[in-house]
């Protein structure tokens, strides 16, 4: 990432801590009180240092008063350290919070173009343990950044106050810790950042891997796997290497020019004590003690805001990956006066229908469909003909690139996609369950039904059977995507869902495609009896299963190629009838 993007980074991370603006004063005013607290100590030392000079002349009630200051001082300084920490944790969690929250909301209004161009694992990832990378940078920028910059400014101006000779050479040496912080932490960043780009396409990797298992298994994948996966943690390891290493080398080469400080501040210290010569200043063993108490007071917290800027470089790496979510364009939103659809009739047109998921390469180009009110309409033709991607467009997944799609005469732009969809059911070959009881999963469309109507819409689905022999029955709670519960039980209850809404137009994508022959005959009866009155369209590749079809539209390429009744199509010997025969050749 540029400059200027980091710099945009910081600013947003900024933003997001002002609102948070109390707790900041707070951390700051105990920030102050401990770095004061360790900047009186060594003074306090330092006089009880030259009370012991002369052992002749002791005033052991001023020491005894200087140690009770001592003991104060230090409770006073853990104190403010431990509020100022127990503070720092509320603000770092808070704003993480806040990101989390952000970012998750952003995901809800995306559209589906950004969830099919990402994978799953490396939006996790950057949801997860990004966030996490981002938390522990910055609060470690809290806990440090303050005190660091802090006592570097207070020890520097009671070092001049002391002695501004010495001052003046600590001064001159150790903004040489800075120049190689500096130097180390604009080469780690691009490493960190890669770093986390590996880490989410391997955490893509592994999402993948578990969630397709099975098919893993039943290719003997295992052993292709394991290569692709070690190549994966090999490239993470040696981004990981380099950016920790070249980050580590920061608190060696700042600790090198601080020792050459402390180094310098004793040697010219004892010079000016040895010599005897008068000096521009009051100085003394106690002071000189001092001064080497604050000359690693001072070095002390340009090793930790190395440090820190190494955590905030990896920090502000995470940080723009998140960012990228929460800035992504979100679908476009239902117009001002978008209209509420209410009392459907269901007649459905496409005109002059033009879609493309990639502007390089055309899929649907100038199609025109008229479906009735009441009638089913089917949609078959070869993979990738474009039959899903119209059941998206009806379904406003995704808008189309030009013409248009009219409800009752109302282009669905111009409605709202919520009032869209609820007059939609539908079913898909791809079944979605969610973590919960039978019942939560059924009511979705229908949140405020009764155990009655659920049970009739089970009969309807011919589920009401296998969800009584589940130990709980309606109760019995099913695991993410319906774990365990077989690909037939989970269509059959997707199915059940449709049967209890009752919506006016239905959508149906091989909706039977996981269920037996025997149950299957059932179903389709009572589709049949479902799809009476309510427009329907009906994605089937097998041909025998629209044969009663008002209309059947046969697709290649992104383009109607034949439209018709199966007796017309048949009659007419074209692509259908190829298609139909060849299913039931021998």
């Amino acid at each position: 990432m540029k400059k200027s993007s980091q710099k945009g980074v910081f600013k947003r991370i900024l933003k997001q801590l002002k609102r948070y603006w109390l707790l900041l004063v707070f951390t700051i005013f105990f920030a102050l009180l401990s770095v004061v607290g360790n900047l009186i100590i060594p003074v306090l030392f330092g006089m009880v240092i030259d009370l012991l000079v002369d052992v002749n002349s002791i005033d052991y009630n001023k020491m005894f008063t200087l140690f009770i200051a001592i003991g104060g001082t230090i409770a006073i300084t853990c104190i403010s350290q431990w509020l100022m920490n127990a503070i720092n944790n509320k603000i770092t969690y808070n704003v993480v919070r806040d990101i989390r929250e952000e970012a998750f909301a952003k995901l809800q209004i995306l559209p589906l173009k950004f969830i099919d161009a990402h994978s799953y694992g490396d939006i996790v990832g950057r949801n997860i343990a990004d966030v996490d990378q981002f938390a522990d940078g910055l609060l470690m920028g809290f806990t440090q950044l303050f005190t660091g910059v802090l006592t570097i400014v207070g020890t520097l101006g009671i070092m001049l106050a002391i002695n501004w000779v010495i001052a003046l050479i600590v001064f001159v040496i150790t903004p040489l810790s800075l120049f190689v912080a500096k130097f180390i932490a604009t080469k780690t960043y691009s490493l960190f950042k890669k770093a986390s780009e590996i880490r989410g396409e391997q955490t893509a990797f592994i999402d993948e891997m578990i969630g397709n298992l099975k098919v893993v298994k039943a290719f003997n994948r295992e052993d292709e796997n394991l290569e692709k996966f070690d190549e994966i943690n090999t490239r993470l390891t040696d981004a990981s290497l380099k950016s920790i290493f070249y980050s580590s080398l920061t608190n060696p080469s700042t600790r090198f020019v601080n020792a050459f400080v402390y180094a310098a501040v004793a040697l010219s210290g004892a010079l000016m004590l040895i010599m005897q010569t008068p000096l521009p200043v009051v100085f003394s063993v106690g002071l000189l003690t001092s001064l080497l108490s604050y000359a690693n007071q001072y070095t002390k917290p340009f090793n930790e805001i190395s440090g820190v800027i190494t955590e905030l470089q990896n920090a502000m790496a995470c940080a723009a990956r998140i960012y990228e979510i929460i800035d992504e364009e979100p679908q476009v939103a239902d117009k001002e006066d978008a209209l509420e659809l209410k009392a459907v009739n269901g007649r459905i047109e496409f005109k002059h229908l033009s879609f493309s998921y990639t502007p390089e390469r055309k899929l649907i180009q100038n199609l025109n469909i008229t479906a009735e009110a009441g009638k089913r309409v089917a949609i078959v033709g070869p993979t990738g003909c474009g039959k899903t991607t119209l059941i998206n467009l009806l379904m406003r997944f995704y808008d189309p690139c030009g013409g248009e799609i009219d409800v009752d005469g109302n282009n669905i732009l111009d409605v709202t996609r919520k009032s869209l969809r609820q007059n939609y059911g539908m079913v898909l070959q791809e079944t979605w369950l969610k973590s919960g009881t039978i019942r939560d999963n059924i009511i979705m469309g229908k949140p405020d039904a009764t155990q009655q109507e659920i049970e009739e819409a089970a009969k309807a689905a011919h589920s009401h059977n296998f969800i009584m022999q589940l130990p709980n029955g309606y109760d019995t709670v099913v695991a993410e995507d319906g774990g365990n519960l077989s690909q037939g039980q989970k269509q059959l209850l997707c199915i059940t869902r449709i049967m209890l809404c009752l919506p006016p137009m239905l959508i149906l994508d091989e909706a039977t495609s996981s269920i037996d022959t025997r149950t299957e005959l059932k179903i389709q009866e009572a589709f049949a009896r479902l799809m009476n009155g309510r427009t329907s369209f009906i994605v089937a590749h097998r041909l025998s299963t629209i044969k009663d079809a008002d209309l059947i539209l046969v697709m290649k390429d992104g383009n109607v190629i034949e439209q018709g009744t199966h007796d017309e199509l048949l009659s007419s010997d074209g692509f259908y009838s190829k298609l139909y025969n060849s299913q039931f050749a021998i």
